[in-house]
């Protein structure tokens, strides 16, 4: 029996709106992770599953590494007002959401106010396939540690408002849980320094390379193109607390929690920034803060000090 033309036309409008939510749906696989992870007051922390989403974290990268950083957008990047890179469609995406936002009308409307990025090593590619691996030779290091599981962290940003415990501990969480649930061994990516003229960092960048430096067994150098030494200064010639104090938050957090440095910075003119490679081995990880990151209260007024 042939539907009725009133059934017919409902059916069709069933499919459109059936169609329009698989357009909507996920397009991140979480591989058994749950979508939402944890909410602090009206900050939620979850994963950007849906490409909205995704375009969201990318708007805020925009905002805060171009509106406020010295990142130079091309004019593609500039009319869309995204920090779209190609490595995204390949990444998890951790962000945190603020629910008790509200409009330039007032009105509540929940916004992406920090979020991380997320890449799983590529076993099919020598280099990991990681971002990374345009300013540093990680193959090497890959290669000796070939039975180990690698995580890129990466694009990290949270907006200057919300830069407080809070967000912080979200997003260390998220990345805790990510590290646990696929059994991750050692986290690598690129930390950066807001300047592309090393002499005015001498002094940081010395202090990394004499006090921080990757063993030989973790050794990864900076490629030869692009290479900038860090050994600017004697290291009696460093003040070690004017150098610490010159770090950049993000890279104090990550040698708090066990990080090491490669051997050279690399200059990235369209970021406005000189880059040092992490390389923090989970096992490096001192117990109290395993006790706090699985307990999913993590230690953040020491780690981001």
């Amino acid at each position: 029996m042939k539907p009725t033309t009133e059934r017919a036309g409902g059916q069709r409008f069933a499919g459109f709106v059936s169609a329009f939510a698989v357009q909507r749906r996920v397009v991140r696989d979480l591989h058994g992770l749950p979508e939402s992870l944890a909410r602090v007051g009206s900050l939620e922390l979850k994963f950007a599953v849906t490409k909205k989403e995704i375009r969201k974290a990318q708007r805020l990268r925009y905002r805060v590494f171009f509106d406020q950083g010295s990142a130079q957008p091309d004019r593609t990047t500039q009319l869309r007002r995204r920090d779209v890179c190609p490595f995204d469609v390949t990444c998890d995406h951790l962000i945190v959401v603020d629910h008790a936002a509200k409009s330039t009308y007032g009105r509540i409307k929940p916004k992406v106010v920090g979020t991380y990025r997320l890449l799983r090593q590529n076993a099919r590619k020598s280099d990991g396939g990681f971002y990374s691996a345009q300013e540093f030779d990680v193959a090497p290091l890959l290669a000796r540690h070939a039975g180990k599981h690698f995580l890129e962290l990466g694009r990290s940003c949270v907006l200057p408002e919300y830069r407080a415990r809070r967000t912080l501990e979200l997003l260390w969480r998220g990345i805790w849980m990510y590290v646990s649930h696929h059994n991750i061994d050692v986290m690598i990516g690129c930390a950066s320094f807001d300047t592309v003229n090393p002499a005015e960092i001498a002094a940081p960048l010395s202090l990394l390379h004499h006090k921080a430096s990757v063993p030989e067994d973790w050794m990864v150098r900076a490629l030869d193109d692009r290479r900038v030494d860090m050994a600017m200064l004697a290291d009696d010639a460093i003040s070690p607390r004017r150098a610490l104090a010159a770090l950049p938050t993000l890279i104090k957090g990550y040698l708090r929690l066990g990080a090491m440095i490669g051997d050279g910075a690399v200059i990235d003119h369209q970021f406005g920034t000189t880059d040092v490679l992490i390389v923090l081995p989970v096992a490096n990880i001192d117990d109290r803060y395993i006790d706090h990151f699985g307990g999913g209260h993590p230690p953040v007024n020491e780690i981001a000090a």
